[in-house]
């Protein structure tokens, strides 16, 4: 059965654990998979369930993103779809950011005054899984919920990172504890399907995924004056709401950190690929781009986006971005390279790989990188050596930081000749 659903997806705050990739732009617009943005996922999961009225609400560094979003979804003049972007913003209700999920919403609520609809779907703009949130809506309209999250198992580990909650036999959600503590947590396993348990998923973690019903959602908001779903609307609301537990048993992370961001990224290089792109749609901006050409090189569980020019040596697990340029003799490993977003003219080109000051955008010649991470538009000259390890500390420098192991070269960054970093 089809429902009358409005999804909204929260943009995020600064994204600090993602530096120096959201220095320039916000945690959803950052590129993934060498063509896509982290925001592409929630939209696509929406379109893929047959959602198309989608709001983007935007703060931090949002140039990049409304770009995206304005040249990537445009509906037919003859559909209702659409997505449509809500930054904060000075009114007369206030000149603040937003500061928290719920505080965002709630700003922001007044734009769903002229749609039809009788759920709102809430979600996260940096997380990669594929979900049909149909199933999910017809669970929460099955159920006679009033508000439904969407919860995945996790270990011990990971459980102090996330919000987690017991469930009956109903799946209605009795208790909920926000980041516990080792300690607290020993009181919190949940009954989870016997594959989750034999990986050790013994707690049951918010996803930070939930259906509203349409007049909960917004009593919810006007009574309680907390900022954040997770934190106080959700908890508070256990006790006077049927708040249900949609167990998800998919693959599902969250792109807070660099070193998550990295393996999302490197993973989808596998042979059988946790999230499979060849699965679902994921859609994006439409680039009139030519395929990529390759010359002389060994590629290795590797994924070439459209546009490159690949002259390297050898390239294994690693993922080559839109327009990447790579020169003769040069080996990547175990590497995320965005790409570019534009083509340097071939006689600049050539004039630039003589004189090196400064190096064309890519990869030059006789380079070696491995455990790193490319931003866009990275200028790397010749016979410069990356390596990425546990043998280096986390640190900032004026071209790249290193961050758990990862060498991130920074957005626009010229590294010349002959440069060595982590070797």
């Amino acid at each position: 059965m089809s429902h009358k659903v409005v999804s909204i997806v929260l943009g995020g705050g600064r994204g600090t654990r993602l530096y120096p990739l959201t220095e320039q732009r916000s945690k959803p617009a950052v590129p993934i998979a060498g063509k896509y943005r982290l925001v592409d996922i929630p939209i696509s999961n929406c379109l893929n369930s047959g959602y198309n009225k989608i709001f983007v609400l935007t703060q931090y560094n949002s140039a990049s993103l409304n770009k995206h979003i304005k040249n990537a979804y445009n509906f037919s003049i003859f559909s209702k779809g659409f997505v449509d972007i809500l930054a904060a913003d000075q009114n007369n209700e206030g000149d603040r950011w937003f500061e928290g999920t719920a505080d965002a919403v709630r700003r922001t609520q007044k734009n769903l005054l002229n749609v039809d609809y009788d759920y709102v779907l809430i979600l996260s703009g940096d997380q990669l899984y594929q979900m049909d949130y149909a199933a999910l809506v017809d669970f929460h309209v099955k159920n006679k919920g009033d508000v439904t999250i969407a919860t995945i198992p996790v270990t011990g580990k990971d459980a102090t990172g996330f919000g987690i909650l017991k469930s009956d036999e109903n799946n209605v959600i009795t208790s909920f504890i926000e980041k516990p503590n080792k300690e607290e947590l020993l009181n919190w396993g949940s009954e989870v399907s016997e594959e989750m348990d034999k990986r050790g998923r013994h707690y049951l973690a918010s996803m930070g995924i939930y259906v509203f019903s349409k007049g909960v959602l917004a009593s919810l908001l006007k009574e309680n004056p907390g900022m954040d779903f997770g934190k106080e609307i959700i908890p508070e609301s256990i006790d006077s709401k049927n708040v249900l537990s949609y167990q998800f048993d998919g693959y599902w992370t969250d792109i807070g950190t660099i070193s998550s961001f990295f393996e999302a990224n490197i993973g989808l290089t596998d042979d059988i690929p946790d999230f499979n792109l060849f699965n679902e749609t994921v859609y994006t901006r439409a680039r009139m781009l030519p395929p990529s050409k390759i010359s002389g090189t060994t590629l290795n569980n590797t994924i070439v986006a459209d546009g490159c020019i690949l002259n390297g040596d050898k390239i294994q697990r690693s993922i080559i971005g839109i327009r990447s340029r790579i020169g003769h003799g040069t080996v990547i490993k175990n590497t995320y390279m965005m790409g570019s977003d534009y083509y340097e003219q071939l006689e600049e080109v050539l004039e630039l790989g003589s004189t090196q000051a400064p190096p064309p955008v890519g990869v030059g010649e006789r380079c070696y990188i491995e455990n790193a991470i490319l931003d866009k538009n990275c200028r790397i000259g010749n016979n410069v050596r990356i390596k990425g390890g546990k043998h280096l500390k986390d640190g900032d420098y004026e071209t790249y930081a290193v961050c758990d192991g990862i060498v991130v070269v920074k957005k626009e960054a010229v590294i010349v000749n002959g440069i060595t970093i982590g070797c």
